[in-house]
């Protein structure tokens, strides 16, 4: 059996004061591509990091009003949340809890 790379998962989420509603919050572990699309008239962002407080995100660049931005990751199965890190946006309601799962195994021909 020949094993074959399996293309990242996407992710698109969109963004406004002071929400962030992502296409799917559950995705095989490897690599996941965030597109984040700001659709608010402030700033925004998107981190990652383990659901442990002390756990050091990942982030994003700056996505301006009405622009696009794209985080590429790679992820282990586990519990994540994802947020808005700028300014006091997660504290007022700019994150939810995001799952990894294992990775299935690819078929081959």
């Amino acid at each position: 059996m020949i094993a074959h790379a399996l293309p990242p998962s996407s992710v698109l989420v969109f963004a406004d004061e002071f929400r962030l509603n992502p296409s799917r919050s559950v995705v095989r572990a490897g690599g996941v591509r965030f597109q984040l699309k700001n659709i608010g008239e402030d700033d925004h962002n998107i981190a990652i990091r383990r659901r442990a407080a002390s756990a050091t995100p990942t982030l994003s660049p700056v996505v301006g009003p009405g622009k696009l931005g794209t985080l590429t990751v790679t992820l282990p199965a586990g519990r994540y949340v994802i947020f808005c890190s700028l300014a006091d946006h997660a504290a007022r309601g700019m994150q939810g809890p995001f799952t990894v799962t294992r990775k299935r195994q690819s078929r081959g021909a």
